[in-house]
């Protein structure tokens, strides 16, 4: 017989507005088990998740813990009931150290109500030591790569003693070998009890570590079944209603002339001596582990920061050194990796952010053609298939997925002759992965130069007609798309082929 379930949620509802976000949605989670929730974006999963955290008060239906209803108020309720949530996004001061974060409103306090810094930099390093990661204690969280934030929150959830875990994309920003230590913890923690939700939109990540999965589509409930009896393409097909046609719909197109060219560009400490070209009509994918310095090429490339020696050539022009503007206004555009800090204004209207980058072209006698602005994000939401429930609404209300979405139209709107995109599907879900790739090789066939960063494998194995290795800041292999193999890419990535 199994044991009656830790969390269960029955036929929950919530509404916003005139959205209906979850509809009559059920779910249990059993001590011990690691429980896959899937679905692509919008389908009620952020909802969901904030619901059982006590973020949202749902409309309708009941949460039980323990076999008792209950209801959060808020989320110190949630976690006082022993529910941890470490979001897709993360969320820490910037300006505390990494220890402060983790134990943020719960430091250790001597005599007269101080704070015991030594105890909770030992606490911290004791859960360092757990998930078996190398940080500092005392380093500020300002700086941070998105790799080693999410590693803070991880931390800080297992600080909790949690016995419901809600991982919302934990692996987007990890390693190979970092989400492997990650599925470790998590095993010892359904070892010790804990039940597990697990969000991701990396199907393969959930058969690795899950035994149950359930499936929401437009917020409504599709099914709730153990994962064994399952194949990819049926989850798949559960979480978009339909036969997903390729994921990685690459077409053969002819290379034109060098549209972008970078010469001996270094960035003293960041990367050394990077050379390549990206010709009209292909796709160049640049990999490598995380804190490789890929970012980094791109940012210098595109002028957001400055490079130390180099040369940058758009269309056969020098670019000025740490001027976006003109690489912008030279037909290059760069999708950043860190959507949220790097890539939208997030309390600014999905119009507006669409809209930033073409605001010259809608300025009429000295004035903003508002609706000009509004014709053309319309059309590229629209193209994209971004879910909102009005134009006007402030991008921080969409899901992860969808805000990816409008930063990929705020670039391509400016109708690029280049276009770098850094780590293009992060956060997506399956069916708009298949699109953005489609809409990357529709680019490249039009004679779009693209260079794709992505720690994907399989994504620039799919996608790249060629691809470039980086390790510890410097290009270790360039490998032909008919040479390019996973094995090859990973011995060049670490170091490991000439």
């Amino acid at each position: 017989m199994r044991e009656p379930p830790v969390l269960a949620v029955r036929s929950l509802t919530k509404s916003f507005g005139a959205v209906r976000a979850l509809q009559d949605v059920s779910l249990r989670l059993h001590a011990g088990e690691a429980h896959a929730l899937a679905g692509e974006n919008g389908a009620g999963k952020s909802t969901l998740i904030k619901t059982l955290a006590g973020v949202h008060r749902p409309d309708g239906g009941t949460l039980v813990l323990d076999g008792e209803p209950v209801v959060f108020n808020g989320p110190a309720d949630a976690r006082d009931a022993g529910i941890a949530v470490i979001y897709q996004e993360p969320t820490l001061f910037p300006d505390l150290s990494v220890a402060e974060n983790i134990f943020m409103g719960r430091q250790p306090v001597r005599s007269l109500r101080r704070v015991d810094h030594k105890a909770v930099r030992a606490a911290t390093a004791a859960l360092f030591a757990r998930l078996g990661v190398d940080l500092d204690p005392d380093q500020p969280a300002r700086g941070l790569s998105i790799a080693d934030q999410q590693i803070v929150e991880i931390a800080k959830a297992l600080s909790l003693d949690a016995r419901v875990l809600i991982m919302d994309e934990p692996t987007a920003a990890l390693t190979g070998s970092e989400v492997a230590r990650l599925f470790g913890v998590v095993r010892s923690l359904r070892e010790q009890g804990a039940a597990v939700l697990f969000i991701s939109h990396r199907l393969e990540e959930m058969f690795t570590l899950c035994q149950q999965v359930t499936i929401l589509r437009d917020g409504a409930l599709v099914s709730s079944e153990p994962l064994s009896g399952l194949t990819e393409d049926d989850l798949v097909r559960r979480m978009v209603g339909r036969d997903l046609d390729a994921l990685y719909p690459k077409l053969d197109t002819e290379r034109g002339a060098v549209a972008l060219s970078v010469r001996r560009l270094t960035r003293e400490g960041v990367f050394t001596d990077v050379s390549f070209e990206v010709r009209r009509g292909e796709i160049v994918g640049l990999a490598g582990l995380v804190g490789a310095g890929r970012s980094e090429v791109a940012r210098a490339v595109f002028g957001v920061d400055r490079r130390d020696a180099g040369e940058v050539r758009v269309g056969g022009k020098a670019l000025t050194n740490g001027a976006p503007s003109v690489a912008m206004a030279a037909g290059l555009a760069l999708v950043p990796e860190d959507r949220r800090a790097q890539g939208l204004v997030m309390d600014m209207s999905i119009e507006r952010n669409i809209g930033l980058t073409g605001l010259r072209s809608t300025v009429r006698a000295g004035l903003m053609d508002r609706g000009a602005e509004r014709r053309r994000s319309l059309d590229w939401a629209v193209k994209l298939q971004v879910k909102y429930a009005r134009i006007a609404d402030a991008v921080a209300t969409l899901s992860g997925g969808n805000q990816q979405k409008v930063v990929l139209a705020k670039w391509l709107a400016t109708r690029p002759d280049v276009l770098i995109v850094d780590e293009p599907t992060r956060g997506i879900d399956v069916g708009t992965k298949a699109e953005v790739h489609r809409l990357l090789s529709q680019l490249a066939s039009e004679g779009v130069a693209v260079l794709m960063i992505s720690s994907d494998l399989p994504e620039i194995l799919g996608m790249a007609d060629r691809v470039l290795v980086m390790h510890e800041g410097r290009i270790t292999a360039e490998i032909p798309r008919a040479e390019a193999t996973e094995e090859s890419v990973m011995a060049a990535a670490t170091g490991r082929a000439a």
